[in-house]
């Protein structure tokens, strides 16, 4: 019989390598169709030269449109992807703290289900809220309370609270949260396209790779 440990799900990584730094994802075990899904077109190659396409500093950076690997400089992007979507997995414990992992989708118009891009996705960049600016956001944008815990590292880290329950979350950065404030701070067209192409290649992280980065991780929550 298997213990409850050996039956626990394991935890799985990829990492994304730009020129402007790379970084290691952990993707939630919470949201499976989107964890199956990302990993399914990393192992294809599927995100290999593609670009963040759109970039918005204190907010997020954008990428996963196979139509913009190789674009031309004045190509309007964010249209591709498989022909088909993800139904959405919002969970009230996952939610848009800097660094984390999210799906892009079209606008509730025409996706009242809310049903996310079948590779498009964002990593959060955001800003620091602080309680005045979260009570508002409760008051006018949201239909229910940020949790305390949540609003606390709003107040801290920071993210983009706007955006909860509404794009579903399903992975964050472990290592290498820079490479998002690097990119974050290029210059734009007025499309929000970074100038200098920002190319990317994901690899899933195997099981030894894992094994290390987890080790290395417990060391440093043992540290703080």
């Amino acid at each position: 019989m298997l213990s409850a440990f050996a039956a626990k799900p394991k935890n799985q990584y990829v990492r994304i390598k730009t020129e402007f730094g790379e970084c290691v994802i952990k993707l939630y075990n919470e949201t499976p169709l989107h964890r199956d899904n990302f990993l399914k077109l990393a192992k294809k190659g599927y995100y290999n030269g593609v670009l963040f396409h759109r970039v918005i500093k204190s907010f997020m950076i954008q990428g996963g449109d196979p139509d913009s690997r190789n674009a031309m400089p004045d190509s309007l992007l964010g249209e591709g992807g498989p022909k088909y979507t993800i139904p959405a997995e919002f969970r009230d414990s996952l939610f848009h703290k800097k660094g984390v992992l999210a799906a892009a989708r079209e606008g509730d118009v025409i996706n009242p289900s809310k049903a996310s891009s079948g590779s498009q996705f964002y990593l959060v960049q955001g800003k620091v809220f602080t309680d005045e600016q979260l009570n508002a956001l409760e008051e006018k944008r949201l239909k229910f309370k940020i949790p305390e815990w949540q609003r606390q590292i709003y107040k801290t880290i920071g993210g983009v609270p706007h955006l909860d329950r509404n794009y579903t979350v399903y992975g964050e950065i472990v290592v290498g949260l820079d490479m998002v404030d690097k990119i974050a701070a290029m210059e734009t067209d007025k499309n929000d396209r970074p100038k200098q192409d920002v190319k990317m290649d994901i690899t899933v992280l195997k099981r030894r790779a894992v094994r290390k980065l987890e080790k290395r991780l417990e060391q440093i929550e043992i540290k703080v």
